[in-house]
């Protein structure tokens, strides 16, 4: 297929961002382009455990964010998604109180949902019986609440999803959102993703399959995409939402377009539960796939934000489906390096991490990345950023189950 032909591109009109690296795009961007060091430390939930450090936003106050009674009644996951939200939606330049709701869409990413709440309710339970649990705990634990909460604060009575395809949900979200544009069910999609999962269960969990980085003498250079000396990733938590129209949608109503969604492609590695085919076989499928949907040929891509965890078989078999696919050797780089895993919400931060590349022509340096694996035959940008023109970049994403989800976007 000829580049552009039969392609449907996606603007991006709103971003907004609530990650370890800071609450908002602009000090996660910041904090990405400086690439000193990752956003963990020691986490007070977490000491007795075997891994007892993690990435967390900074300094954020959810009453400040989206009031009190909306505070007490949502778990912590759905707290960061109403503030990205927030700022992606005013950042649009929309106004929910006119438009009209029943064309617009919520579509969210979440991998394991309320998962503080759960641990808080166990716990009471446990000590002191069935009475003492919440009313709340099911709205707070579920994970399609993350969209409902969206929906319900901006009168967004479109399609409302959340997509749980473990670390590639983000990703999913931002696939699925596009194509209820390019079906015409929606005029405007919310979307993106969204996790809070730094608590003692599912970091036991993690360490115990040996998926945590143990850097524990310095969680500061723990996550190390692509470094011989990386042993695990870093367990975080954040939110990055995305407001999405047509083109001629937001030309219309003189929008600033951040980028463009060009391209989504979805495969199974059909594998393991837990690891990835080693050569990326399934993964590879998902990223050809995006590329035939943008009508983008390979060497035509200037910049790979790879999924880059910091585990050994992850960053191993993502290297080698890169430099298979894209043998030109695009610059690549991971914000893993800065921000940890976020789980359910790696891919739509990525996502707004590669919209950002593509709007400031910047790809921003793989923090901590010291020694590249010998293995590793790829142009991996480290120390610094490097810029230059960028006009394609692809945003990849692949989680536990094989579950990969790959976007392409452009420049607008």
């Amino acid at each position: 297929m000829a580049a552009g032909e039969g392609r449907f591109d996606a603007a991006i009109t709103g971003l907004g961002m609530v990650t370890p690296a800071g609450n908002g795009a602009s000090p996660t961007w910041e904090r990405l382009c400086a690439a000193e060091a990752t956003c963990a430390g020691p986490v007070a939930a977490l000491e007795g455990g075997e891994v007892a450090f993690g990435a967390r936003v900074p300094d954020f106050d959810p009453v400040a964010a989206i009031g009190r009674r909306k505070a007490w009644r949502l778990d912590r996951h759905n707290q960061l998604a109403l503030a990205a939200a927030a700022e992606a939606l005013a950042d649009s330049g929309l106004d929910p109180a006119t438009w009209d709701g029943a064309r617009v869409g919520v579509v969210l990413g979440v991998g394991l949902g309320g998962a503080a709440t759960w641990e808080t309710q166990h716990r009471k339970l446990l000590e002191h019986g069935p009475e003492s649990i919440s009313p709340m705990l099911i709205p707070m634990l579920v994970c399609n609440m993350s969209a409902g909460h969206i929906a319900m604060e901006y009168g967004a009575m479109g399609p409302n999803l959340v997509t749980a395809t473990a670390c590639s949900s983000g990703t999913t979200a931002i696939g699925t959102a596009r194509d209820l544009l390019r079906s015409g069910a929606c005029d405007v999609v919310v979307t993106g993703g969204t996790e809070a999962c730094v608590v003692p269960s599912i970091a036991g969990g993690f360490a115990r399959m040996g998926a945590l980085s143990r850097h524990s003498a310095d969680p500061a250079v723990a996550s190390r995409p692509f470094d011989v000396h990386r042993d695990g990733f870093v367990l975080a938590e954040g939110s990055a939402v995305l407001v999405l129209e047509r083109p001629e949608d937001a030309r219309a109503r003189g929008a600033r377009v951040r980028a463009l969604v060009s391209g989504y492609g979805a495969s199974a590695d059909a594998h393991n539960p837990t690891a990835p085919d080693p050569e990326g076989r399934g993964a590879e499928l998902a990223v050809r796939a995006a590329l035939r949907d943008a009508g983008v040929a390979p060497q035509e891509v200037a910049h790979v934000n790879a999924h880059g965890t910091s585990t050994p078989l992850n960053d191993a078999a993502e290297a080698r489906l890169i430099r298979r696919v894209f043998p030109h050797q695009p610059p690549v780089t991971s914000v893993k390096g800065v921000l940890g895993h976020t789980l359910g919400a790696a891919g739509a931060i990525e996502a707004a991490a590669a919209a950002l590349s593509l709007e400031h022509s910047f790809v921003p340096p793989t923090a901590n990345l010291e020694s590249q694996d010998p293995e590793i035959d790829l142009d991996v940008v480290r120390k610094e950023g490097r810029e230059g023109p960028l006009s394609t970049v692809v945003s990849n994403s692949f989680g536990f189950g094989g579950q990969n989800a790959v976007l392409l976007l452009s420049k607008a």
